[in-house]
Formats: structure tokens, C-alpha cells, sequence
């Protein structure tokens, strides 16, 4: 916590610009510890997403437990959208489920402009995948991100 807060003073960058990650099998073995870690930095303002949501360890206590801000939806969830409908009611449970605790949902992988249409439609408000960019350089991704391609003209996505 103490290096968190040493971070955020050196950078002057502020606590709520700043969200971590966690994986379920990070915390599996000490939950009451990983709580205790979340409540801690979410009293500064510092967010937290369960990333990789529905592989390994997954479980509802877990999600209910840790009060984090944001789901990842698995991309082995994300790549069944087009070519089997349970993939697609599997992932609008999950979101369904973040946003009834308040949970944003992130898509995970996301290749295909159709599985970006699905993830829309069925309220996953964000996603991330090679479908909007291949990975890129740090350099790189300041005028990725200003420039902001992977947003089209409200016209085009009609």
C-alpha cells in the first residue's frame, strides 16, 4: 500500500485515473487479504477489475466478496459469441450479473466487428481486443488513443 501511495505522489497522477488488475487465482488462497488490499486502495479512490472472469477459480462469492469495480469477461467467453448462442446468453448473464452489483463489464478479445455489435447489444459498455487495435508500442499509444479509430461516425455503425 505504502509503495501504491509513494507511486501516486511521485507521478502526481490521481488515485481515480489509476485501475488495477487481479486475477481469481491471485487471491484464492487469502480472500480476507485480498479485501482488506481492495478496501484499502479503494478508499483512496484507486479501482479494481476481476480480470479473466469465468476461467480458473471463478465463483459468485468471490465476485460478491471483493466489491470490485469492473469484470473482465474472459476471451474464451468472447470468441464463442458468433458461432453458439449459449456463448452469447453465458455472456449476457455476466453482465447482467456485474451490473446488477454495480459493476462495469469489460469484453476480453474481441476480434470481429459482429462480436462487437453482440457485446453492445446486449449492454457490455466496454471491450478490447485486436477488432479496434493490434497491440501497440508505448510510443505509439498516446496518438492511438487521441486519435480514437476504433470510434466511427454514429452514421456508419447505423
Amino acid at each position: 500500500m505504502a509503495e501504491i501511495e509513494a507511486i501516486l505522489e511521485q507521478t502526481g497522477l490521481a488515485p481515480s485515473s489509476l485501475k488495477l488488475e487481479i486475477t481469481e487465482s491471485a487471491f484464492i488462497n487469502d480472500i480476507r487479504a485480498a479485501q482488506d488490499t481492495l478496501e484499502r486502495t479503494q478508499s483512496l479512490g484507486i479501482e479494481w477489475s476481476l480480470d479473466d472472469f469465468g476461467t480458473g477459480y471463478s465463483s459468485l462469492s468471490h465476485l460478491h466478496r471483493l466489491q470490485v469495480d469492473t469484470v473482465k469477461v474472459d476471451r474464451s467467453f468472447v470468441s464463442r459469441l458468433e458461432v453458439d448462442v449459449r456463448g452469447l446468453e453465458l455472456v449476457q448473464a455476466i453482465v447482467t450479473l456485474a451490473h446488477n452489483l454495480g459493476m462495469d463489464v469489460v469484453a476480453e478479445g474481441v476480434e470481429t466487428r459482429a462480436q462487437a455489435e453482440q457485446l453492445l447489444a446486449i449492454g457490455c459498455e466496454y471491450a478490447q481486443g485486436f477488432h479496434f487495435s493490434k497491440a501497440a508500442e508505448a510510443a505509439d499509444a498516446g496518438g492511438l488513443i487521441a486519435a480514437q479509430p476504433w470510434r466511427q461516425p454514429a452514421e456508419a455503425t447505423a
